[in-house]
């Protein structure tokens, strides 16, 4: 498939470019500054800036499948999702966050709890907001995949859990994933749907 990768530079970008290039998939890497791309079989480079949307649009018109790994809080929502809409691209899949997710057992979101850190709150309301706004989305077939809590480098195990609404905590009292396992559950999304218009996790 021809995948158009916005914010491919970052973490999870990074990680997301490599496991789909492994399974054959042709990425047009895009990122605010194209030299930071590696060039590579499989890899198109492209410059575009989340805030200017006819220029987004433009640069990932033509493929099967858009992806955006963007920082919430950087990010104006409305904006780069009519830059989806517009481009015509019929699949889009967000790296989500963690913060719009259940507790486990409960009906109260994680960003709702007392005690919920407002240093976290700076990137985790602009990402609920996000979902929100896909949840009211008519044209699109959206994916939202939200991490686990802790979201970091690791290995690429291939050993994990997927969840819909609820955080998923391991037997240790840990909720994590690293980006390597996040990037094989998001391509497996998009190789064989399971959560069209919908949000879902991943952990341990």
């Amino acid at each position: 498939m021809k995948i158009a990768l916005i914010g491919a530079s970052g973490n999870a970008g990074t990680r997301l470019t490599n496991e789909l290039v492994s399974r054959g998939h042709q990425v047009t890497a895009i990122a605010r500054n194209a030299d930071r791309i590696e060039k590579r079989d499989g890899v198109t480079p492209r410059s575009a800036d989340v805030a200017d949307a006819d220029g987004l649009a433009e640069a990932i018109k033509g493929h099967d499948v858009v992806i955006s790994s963007v920082r919430f809080q950087d990010t104006d929502a409305e904006k780069l999702i009519g830059a989806v809409r517009k481009s015509g691209v019929p699949r889009y899949l967000v790296v989500g966050g963690a913060a719009s997710l259940y507790s486990p057992g409960t009906t109260q979101r994680l960003i709702d709890a007392p005690d919920f850190p407002d240093f976290i709150k700076v990137e985790a309301t602009p990402g609920a907001h996000f979902l929100d706004l896909l949840k009211q989305e008519k044209e699109l077939d959206w994916t939202f995949l939200s991490p686990s809590m802790m979201f970091v480098p690791g290995e690429r195990t291939g050993r994990f859990r997927l969840g819909k609404d609820e955080l998923l905590v391991a037997e240790d009292g840990k909720s994590s994933i690293s980006f390597e396992d996040f990037a094989i559950a998001m391509a497996d999304e998009i190789e064989n749907p399971q959560h069209s218009r919908q949000r879902f996790t991943v952990g341990y």
